[in-house]
């Protein structure tokens, strides 16, 4: 699968990268594993905000020897781009950017934690399910607070949010290669760096915006008919993230560089991945053919399906009480969406890998909108917690890492900011461009990586312009 970081709420670091062979972690936010799943168990080390924390700016208490950010600290000055018309005087930390336009490549992107007081940096859109070419109000729902991730590929959809009745409705998806019945359906363990959602493969028309992948195989996180789960998933997953309060979104829209999550998968039985179910307690690891598997609804959709491009706005040093940006599917298929001439464009792996330089030290990265924090490894800076913390510098922390192209001789120096972060969630606000926590092995660029850019995700083999993917740009 794709890498997921654990992202789970406010003051949980998440994670929300698929782990497959090529990544391996460890540490604050990660976990490890592999495509033939022969790595170690994943472990969830996302921090966690403090008990007690305020979840109201009113009710704030800063911890002993803490002063909470003022309004009148400067931006963290991670961002290129900027209309914040609030970063001076009284600040109110809300978003003062209209939500933009509504086209048919093109959905918003709400970041507030509406859902749980502690989410932070939790970036979610909307999305309607169908049952497979209907229509009707009966056989479709629009769930909100999807999150949105670019660090794992596939949609997966609580069935708690779902309901019963629609979930009912949703064809069973069939035909493992090494089920002689060809009859029994599929699940699948996807394992995360915070944790595993556990659940079948159904199918449903997947419509967001005014695009749609039509009779996609999704993932039904939770389904009561599934709930014996194999103990090799809970083994390496050991946190289960199949609720929506484990999650912090009522599923994950995964639109990373793969159009499906595992091709491994399709030519072997992988540990901890697919499985087909005889019965509803009787499941075997399973070979999927790549059409079965969970599948990225970018690559589905008829048009503007070679990538997506995420915009936020930039942020003020102290965050915001919550945030509105924009989603857009294709690049350079509409006048919305043009790549431009001077973007940085790093050449990745299929799973989004390339190299980042910090500290002396050249390690493997990933852009994931998925991973709530900067995720790498700083032994100067304080941690809230030895084993599950976020950094808590007594200053602000203006630091800087170079991105590697993994082809090519690219690289680009980008300057980021590490606050305290104790400071930060007594505000109660659900976005923050300057909070990290300690990774070992990886650097996760994270969603504070995305506000005050466009960040564009091309997909592999797919062409933007004449650049083949899988590349990301900003």
């Amino acid at each position: 699968m794709k890498t997921y970081f654990s992202r789970r709420a406010s003051t949980r670091p998440l994670v929300a990268v698929l782990l497959a062979a090529s990544i391996t972690l460890s540490a604050c936010g990660g976990g490890g594993g592999s495509d033939n799943s022969s790595g170690p168990a994943v472990t969830n080390t996302a921090p966690k905000r403090p008990a007690g924390s305020a979840s109201t700016p009113a009710a704030a208490s800063s911890p002993t020897g803490a002063s909470t950010p003022s309004a009148a600290t400067p931006a963290s000055g991670t961002s290129t781009a900027n209309n914040d018309t609030n970063q001076t005087g009284n600040n109110t930390n809300t978003n003062t950017n209209d939500p933009p336009p509504v086209v048919v490549n093109s959905v918003p992107i709400t970041i507030d934690n509406t859902l749980d007081p502690t989410i932070v940096n939790t970036p979610y859109v909307s999305v309607t399910l169908c049952v497979p070419g209907a229509q009707s109000a009966s056989q479709c729902l629009t769930l909100d607070h999807m999150l949105l991730d670019t660090g794992s590929v596939g949609v997966r959809v609580m069935s708690s949010a779902l309901g019963a009745a629609l979930a009912g409705k949703l064809p069973v998806q069939t035909g493992a290669s090494n089920d002689s019945t060809g009859k029994a359906p599929l699940a699948q363990c996807a394992l995360f760096a915070s944790g595993y959602t556990w659940g079948p493969i159904r199918r449903a028309d997947v419509k967001i915006g005014g695009e749609t992948a039509s009779d996609l195989p999704i993932q039904l996180i939770g389904d009561s008919g599934f709930t014996l789960i194999p103990s090799d998933c809970i083994r390496r997953g050991v946190h289960s993230m199949n609720t929506v309060q484990d999650l912090g979104a009522n599923g994950i829209v995964g639109i990373g560089h793969l159009a499906r999550d595992f091709p491994e998968a399709a030519q072997a039985t992988l540990a901890a991945t697919y499985y087909y179910c005889q019965t509803s307690w009787s499941c075997a690891a399973a070979s999927v053919p790549l059409a079965s598997q969970t599948a990225n609804p970018v690559s589905a959709f008829a048009t503007d399906n070679n990538g997506t491009i995420i915009r936020l706005p930039a942020l003020p040093a102290t965050g915001r009480a919550t945030v509105t940006g924009e989603l857009l599917f294709g690049i350079g298929t509409r006048d919305n969406n043009a790549l431009p001439a001077n973007a940085t464009r790093l050449n990745v792996s299929d799973r989004g890998l390339f190299n980042t330089t910090y500290g002396g030290s050249t390690m493997s990265s990933v852009v994931d909108s998925g991973s709530n924090g900067l995720f790498f490894q700083d032994s100067t800076l304080p941690v809230s917690a030895p084993s599950n913390g976020w950094y808590i510098p007594a200053t602000t922390q203006n630091l800087s890492a170079s991105m590697i192209s993994k082809t090519g001789d690219v690289r680009s120096t980008v300057p980021f900011a590490i606050a305290n972060s104790s400071n930060l969630f007594a505000l109660g606000y659900a976005a923050h461009d300057n909070l990290g926590a300690p990774l070992n092995s990886m650097f996760m660029w994270g969603l504070p990586f995305f506000y005050g850019r466009s960040v564009y995700t091309v997909l592999s083999d797919a062409y933007a312009g004449s650049q083949k993917g899988p590349y990301v740009a900003f």
